[in-house]
């Protein structure tokens, strides 16, 4: 309807620069939105608005012209001017009833597009270091970036999921010495434990493993444990596989798999890091200073530059991140998404800097960043800070045992990446319309229901009798029902322009508001069978639609509740 909305008042202006009403070389930039009060009809526009200025006359005169303008329409009933010049179209409801046929021809592939055009798309996230269990924000980051690689896949995009391992470092050496201490006999309170090691009590199940010489798989390693307390570099390597494994099962639990396991050592073992520091070099863009390596990362728009090699000549984690886009480059991605937490918000400025420093053809601005804020979670309106695993934070684990991975996945993407998020665990585990996942989910169960009924009692749908009868939906609730069906592919297109899936989770629960509001306004078995089996569609449809969008934030559709 929008689209039609569109096309008309594009050929209105076409006839108002005709007639000399407008300038022809005027492209106005407007809106036709859906209203939020129906009495307003169906969809309003501010053209008239836009046109004043160029027009050089009143928007109210611009709009009766525009209105006199448009050319017939079986799609539109009427069209009224309103307030300063807006122009409100209210839809015939036989042409707003079409989107129902439409969804329960399309099904699964209703809202999908081909607008990506099988670009190549790229986006790491999670990328957490493979030293203890993924906390809640590891699960923010997981739960936002596979929602997101959905939103792209069902806009044509070809997206590669990417976990970056930051198997190098010193945090890698805490582990291994933390592992050590525990093989050994130590505890966190003992004066010799590590002074940056890890306490959680997974460092114990870590040792304890170690110790028995268990041989752990995780994705390209296989690693068995030397089980000798005295080999740091054998812990190290059972360490890191024993982890990267724990936070893979982590991940399948919580329904997100990766495409590609990219290791930060690799970056080493290949001369990648090396190769990187060289370029820069040639290219001009360092100097030395008090024994150290900088590079000029102040051309390229940072606040100061950054030192690449420190003085005991060891590269800074700064340099190793440049080498690792740069191969994403060199891999074919021109299109590359990082979803990180907003920790990471001081490395966007200096990676990119470095890559321009490089001199190898990315664009400025490259890649993309979608930086997500910190999750309080609460219980009984307290802050719940640790895990008896963990030690010292909320782990994914924990918030999935407690109240699943529906309600996990949705609480932490049904908020803007960039707001904090209070994570209750008594609102994700209550069953009442106060909850957003039950609340949507429910409308889906509800609608399974009806059809259910309608088979029991006798009065399965008729879907020929249903498709000649739709415009009989001509409620208030039908049709507002029917409008919000109509919105959903403009939202996944939106949304994944945006990088935004919360909108899909806002979508979703507007949906089921509007559905439960006409499921209680409207009796659906009613004896006339026309109509019934034209409710009976819409019901259909919007199962249909829920069913999709909840797909796009990886969680169930169930059919009892």
């Amino acid at each position: 309807m929008k689209e039609t909305i569109i096309a008309l008042l594009d050929e209105a202006l076409a006839a108002l620069k005709q007639q000399g009403l407008v300038p022809a070389d005027t492209a106005p930039r407007y809106k036709v939105d859906p209203t939020k009060d129906k009495a307003h009809g169906d969809y309003a526009s501010n053209l008239a608005m836009t046109l004043a200025k160029p027009a050089g006359k009143p928007p109210r005169e611009i709009a009766q012209a525009l209105v006199d303008a448009l050319p017939d329409s079986p799609a539109v009933r009427h069209v009224e001017i309103a307030g300063p010049g807006f122009l409100n179209f209210f839809a015939a409801t036989d042409a707003v009833a079409q989107v129902v046929k439409a969804v329960l021809e399309t099904g699964d592939t209703f809202g999908r597009s081909l607008t990506g055009a099988g670009e190549k798309v790229q986006v790491e996230f999670v990328s957490a270091n493979p030293t203890g269990p993924l906390h809640v924000g590891h699960g923010r980051g997981a739960a936002i970036g596979d929602c997101l690689c959905r939103l792209l896949e069902a806009t044509g995009y070809d997206v590669t999921r990417e976990f970056y391992y930051n198997d190098a470092g010193a945090q890698i050496q805490n582990l291994a010495l933390s592992v050590q201490a525990r093989a050994r006999g130590l505890t966190p309170d003992d004066p010799s434990w590590p002074e940056d090691g890890y306490r959680g009590g997974y460092i114990v199940d870590v040792a304890e493993s170690y110790l028995a010489g268990e041989t752990v798989d995780a994705d390209d390693q296989h690693v068995t444990a030397a089980a000798d307390p005295d080999d740091l570099d054998a812990i190290r390597r059972f360490a890191v596989a024993y982890l990267r494994r724990e936070q893979d099962l982590d991940l399948k639990a919580f329904g997100v798999e990766f495409d590609v396991y990219f290791l930060e050592s690799s970056l080493y073992r290949d001369g990648k890091v090396a190769a990187t520091a060289e370029r820069l070099a040639d290219k001009g863009h360092t100097y030395e200073r008090d024994g150290a390596t900088w590079l000029r990362t102040t051309e390229f728009g940072d606040d100061k530059d950054r030192v690449m090699r420190k003085t005991d000549g060891d590269y800074t984690y700064f340099l190793p991140d440049v080498a690792y886009h740069l191969d994403k480059w060199q891999r074919g991605f021109t299109t590359v998404i990082n979803e990180q937490g907003a920790d990471h918000h001081s490395t966007v400025t200096r990676v990119r800097a470095g890559l321009q420093a490089l001199e190898a053809g990315i664009p400025q601005g490259w890649p993309d960043y979608v930086l997500h804020q910190m999750v309080l979670v609460t219980r009984s309106g307290e802050e719940v800070k640790l895990s008896k695993r963990a030690g010292s934070y909320v782990t994914l684990r924990d918030l999935i045992d407690e109240v699943g991975r529906d309600a996990t996945r949705y609480f932490l993407a049904a908020r803007r990446a960039d707001s904090q998020l209070t994570f209750d665990i008594d609102l994700a585990r209550s069953q009442s319309n106060d909850n957003p996942v039950y609340y949507v989910q429910y409308a889906h169960a509800r609608l399974c229901s009806v059809m259910r009924k309608a088979e029991a009692d006798g009065r399965p749908f008729d879907h020929a009798e249903a498709m000649d009868s739709l415009a009989r939906l001509e409620s208030d609730q039908e049709k507002a029902l029917m409008n919000r069906l109509a919105r959903y592919p403009e939202v996944v297109e939106h949304a994944a322009a945006n990088r935004e899936p919360q909108q899909i989770a806002q979508y979703l629960q507007d949906l089921a508001a509007d559905f439960h509001t006409c499921y209680n306004a409207v009796k659906v078995m009613v004896n006339d069978a026309p109509l019934r089996n034209a409710r009976l569609a819409l019901g259909l449809a919007t199962r249909q639609v829920l069913r999709n969008g909840l797909d796009l934030l990886g969680v169930s559709a169930p059919e009892e509740m």
